[in-house]
């Protein structure tokens, strides 16, 4: 690490820890030469792989817009989906992984998702795991009935009869 002010390279960490969310760590760094304090802050950075190899740094902003669009009409608040993109995110960092592919970033968002609009969960579920007819649609929607029929709702919205 290069001091800011006379660019020496002889630093030394003097305090560590981590930030409140912990998703980062704050160093207290000081110069060998000039005795001049400053901080810096380290955060892992995650990266999704994407299926044709390409690495691009994950975007919590982009799991929230690729939701919306299957929420559209639905009720469900920026809130929710504020919420959803930060649980999806603490998911994906849990995993312990610096480079996450990308269909593990689409399993991460299925399980949220389902939990807060059934209907959301199917339109993103049919892009995602690429339903090619009806008869897909239907298996989903039995895989859930049967989910149900074990656990109970877990939906937040009004389920029809």
């Amino acid at each position: 690490m290069h001091c800011p002010y006379c660019r020496n390279s002889d630093t030394r960490v003097s305090d560590s820890r981590a930030t409140d969310d912990g998703g980062a760590i704050r160093r207290r760094r000081v110069c060998g030469a000039c005795d001049r304090k400053f901080t810096t802050l380290e955060q892992v950075v995650l990266h999704v792989v994407k299926r044709c190899g390409v690495l691009e740094p994950f975007s919590r902003d982009k799991v929230i817009k690729g939701v919306s669009k299957a929420c559209q009409g639905r009720p469900v608040t920026q809130d929710q989906l504020a919420a959803l993109g930060q649980q999806v995110e603490e998911t994906l960092r849990a995993s312990g992984l610096a480079e996450i592919p990308a269909e593990e970033v689409g399993v991460a968002i299925l399980g949220p998702l389902a939990d807060l609009d059934a209907i959301a969960y199917l339109r993103f579920a049919s892009v995602y795991k690429n339903f090619d007819s009806v008869d897909d649609f239907v298996k989903e929607i039995d895989g859930m009935r049967e989910q149900l029929a074990t656990s109970g709702p877990s939906t937040t919205t009004e389920r029809k009869s």
